[in-house]
């Protein structure tokens, strides 16, 4: 078990003070709850802090769904960095066709196009535009829904609390429950043919909410009837994180737009990518120059899509993520049932994406705390704050999801104790 956190001192002091005079001054506050730790290593399933400590990585926003530093995405990245990372522009160049090829071939069929760019909200953006290109000038999403936070993202973007500092944003957007297929039905009868729909197939950054079972496909058959253009932001379910290659083969839909982001740079690079149907991508098809960007299809980051698709195919792990999430979920929810039932109110999760709601935020905070000093990191929910969210790599060994489940074990136990001591709670 690694020390409780404590207060930092020397190198990782001086990194504190840099945060504070050139980033932010706000993440240097939150790491001094971690006891300043630096992350400077890590490898598969584990990272290193710079006092040697090692941690289970099963935070990381979704992104390591093969671990750090594959050695199979390693090996495609290097390769291309020897020769040639970074392209004019002007000529064509063969790790982008390559990539598009390996990445429609996991794809859901139909989905034969592709625009890669460098992070989930520039997919959003990209998926945004071509709505707009095809003649769908409002946008229904849902609340609580993440999507990113560049302008036109966080206006599909369902919380408040990040949206009111820079309104106003784009107007026709319109934000409906998750899961109301119903309420839906009645956005796209009032503007057929007018409407863009923005769903996610669970609501990570929301807290793990899933829909109800048929959703997905509802939305699917809605936006068939009634003309509407249907995005899935697949950019921290795809790729096997759900146990599924993607949200939309569960559900067995095709979007015209699916998104994809987060474990596609495979733990190594960052790259996202918009993904459409051959009718929804014509404007596109049309004009190359309609929507562009300086690094979209870098063949460095192409290398890492050739990589992480090899990875999640050689190594088996859209099973494995069903698997190893079915053996984790009723674990977990026993042990919360067991050490903290009246302050974890559920546990839910599909695949590895396993979401633990807090009876209130700062519960969620404090287990956070207690995970890293039990040596596991995890991630909170910005959309819904009060839900400590897991999102482990698929390789993770047996020794290691032992590792995982002792340690929240030992942090409900100790946040018993934490809560008791909250002002709140005398």
């Amino acid at each position: 078990m690694n020390a409780p956190a404590e207060p930092c001192t020397g190198t990782d002091a001086e990194i504190l003070r840099l945060y504070r005079a050139h980033l932010s001054k706000g993440r240097a506050t939150v790491a001094e709850l971690f006891g300043g730790r630096m992350e400077v290593a890590s490898s598969g399933a584990w990272l290193t802090t710079s006092d040697g400590e090692r941690y289970l990585n099963c935070g990381g926003y979704g992104v390591f769904l093969m671990g750090a530093r594959h050695p199979v995405v390693m090996e495609e990245v290097r390769r291309q960095l020897d020769v040639h990372p970074v392209a004019t522009r002007i000529l064509l160049e063969p790790a982008a066709a390559r990539a598009a090829e390996a990445l429609t071939a996991v794809a859901p069929p139909g989905l034969d196009r592709v625009h890669f760019s460098l992070s989930g909200t520039e997919a959003v953006e990209t998926a945004l535009k071509l709505a707009r290109a095809n003649g769908r000038r409002k946008v229904v999403a849902t609340h609580l829904g993440y999507h990113g936070k560049t302008l036109g993202a966080l206006s599909v973007s369902g919380k408040d609390v990040y949206q009111r500092p820079f309104r106003p944003l784009l107007s026709g957007v319109t934000h409906i429950p998750y899961g109301d297929a119903d309420l839906l039905e009645k956005e796209l009868a009032d503007s057929p043919g007018e409407v863009c729909v923005i769903v996610e197939p669970v609501q990570g950054e929301g807290g793990v909410i899933i829909p109800p079972d048929g959703y997905l496909r509802r939305v699917g058959e809605l936006c068939r009837q009634y003309g509407g253009f249907f995005v899935l932001d697949e950019v921290q379910t795809g790729l096997g994180r759900l146990g599924a290659w993607w949200g939309a083969d569960a559900a067995g839909v095709v979007p015209d737009v699916l998104l994809a982001g987060k474990a596609l740079g495979g733990g190594v690079v960052p790259v996202s990518a918009t993904l459409a149907t051959r009718e929804a991508f014509r404007p596109f098809d049309k004009d190359p120059y309609l929507h562009t960007g300086t690094f979209s299809g870098a063949p460095l980051l192409m290398a890492a899509v050739q990589g992480a698709i090899r990875a999640v195919r050689e190594d088996d792990l859209v099973p494995r993520a069903a698997a190893l999430g079915a053996r984790l979920l009723p674990r977990i929810a026993e042990i919360a049932t067991r050490n903290v039932p009246g302050l974890v109110t559920a546990v839910r999760g599909r695949g590895l994406l396993i979401g633990v709601e807090l009876a209130e935020a700062g519960l969620a905070g404090e287990l956070l705390i207690e995970l890293f000093n039990h040596g596991v990191v995890a991630n909170h929910s910005m959309n819904g704050s009060s839900v400590v969210r897991f999102t482990p790599p698929a390789v993770l060994t047996d020794a290691d999801v032992e590792h995982l489940l002792a340690a929240f074990d030992a942090a409900t136990r100790d946040l018993v104790e934490h809560a008791a001591r909250m002002p709140e709670r005398r």
